[in-house]
């Protein structure tokens, strides 16, 4: 059995590490420890999300695009994640298809157009 620093230590352990090396910039490291982690808790919002926001950082766009499809099929009201997919489209120069998203990101943030 193989097992490296970033799968090692239960959910929790992992959750943290994958956060510290998040707030230190290190979104490489923090995917790798996130990757894992969400493989064996596939329902859990949280470490998906970070997982996304880590590749959205270390500019793996359509890997942060995939993590983020999933989470809004899923939870289709998810404010965060409906705005981070917009933003990855618009990174990736997807305009057209990231409106959608940032609109409905902004009505569940309480931003309405008043033109």
């Amino acid at each position: 059995m193989d097992i490296t620093y970033y799968d090692h230590g239960t959910h929790a352990e992992r959750w943290e590490r994958a956060g510290m090396f998040f707030d230190a910039k290190d979104y490489t490291a923090a995917a790798r420890v996130l990757g894992s982690l969400v493989e064996e808790v596939p329902e859990q919002t949280g470490p998906r999300l970070l997982l996304a926001r880590a590749y959205y950082h270390s500019a793996q766009l359509r890997r942060a695009e995939a993590e983020l499809r999933i989470i809004v099929d899923r939870d289709p009201v998810e404010h965060y994640a409906q705005l981070m997919l917009g933003r990855t489209l618009q990174r990736q120069g997807r305009d057209a298809e990231a409106q959608p998203h940032l609109r409905l990101a902004a009505a569940l943030g309480g931003e309405f157009d008043e033109s």
